[in-house]
């Protein structure tokens, strides 16, 4: 059949085809279904994308978590060198408490207890009585602090024990006194003449502050 007869065909179907009207109730169930069709195609569409912006809001959420903790790590968290020393030194002195080995060196003289370090640190620790004072000197013994061996002066103050650890700082240059308290216990410490003292007892601060003075005085 070439183009002319379906042409001719055409007409004549047109001209006495009968034609029947669907009814409306068909018409308005077609026209439900095909509103209904394109919801449907996108609705997988709008689950995948609220899906993947909850899983965004969520990675947002813990990404913003960690910056914070470690913000509050970096500022808060993480305890400072002087704060390290300090729980050091009192570790320290209470340890030198507990088992009772409060000096290697007994003795209040301190041409005795001086000479005794000699050897046994790789420097040599300035050591004073400071008796006509109030406070007396006890005698020496080696520590451990900051992961170095240290030497340890005892000193007595009416019937408190007071322990100044020693060794050699990191410069030549001073460093302020600075004080702290620590679980009942009192700490002072600053650096001279080359060297860190740092000093803890259960003393009040005043005294401990005291001692701390007269040890700066001292000829170096």
């Amino acid at each position: 059949m070439d183009n002319h007869e379906d042409v001719e065909v055409a007409a004549l179907v047109k001209a006495q085809a009968t034609y029947y009207e669907a009814p409306q109730s068909l018409r308005d169930r077609i026209g439900v279904a095909l509103g209904q069709a394109e919801p449907t195609k996108a609705a997988p569409r709008t689950r995948r994308w609220a899906e993947w912006r909850q899983w965004l809001g969520l990675g947002v959420a813990f990404a913003c978590g960690v910056m914070l903790s470690v913000a509050i790590t970096v500022f808060y968290g993480v305890p400072g060198q002087q704060e390290r020393l300090a729980a050091q030194v009192i570790d320290g002195h209470v340890r030198s408490l507990m088992v009772a080995h409060l000096s290697d060196v007994a003795s209040s003289d301190q041409h005795t207890v001086k000479p005794w370090f000699s050897g046994k640190l790789d420097f040599s620790p300035p050591v004073w009585d400071l008796a006509a004072e109030g406070f007396a000197l006890v005698g020496g013994r080696l520590d451990y602090i900051d992961g170095r061996s240290v030497a340890a002066l005892v000193y007595r103050h009416r019937l408190h024990t007071i322990n100044v650890f020693i060794w050699p700082a990191g410069s030549n240059a001073s460093r302020a006194p600075s004080s702290a308290s620590r679980h009942g216990f009192n700490v002072a410490s600053w650096s001279d003449g080359g060297m860190q003292f740092w000093a803890v007892s259960d003393i009040n601060p005043a005294d401990l502050q005291r001692l701390g003075q007269l040890l700066r005085k001292q000829p170096k």
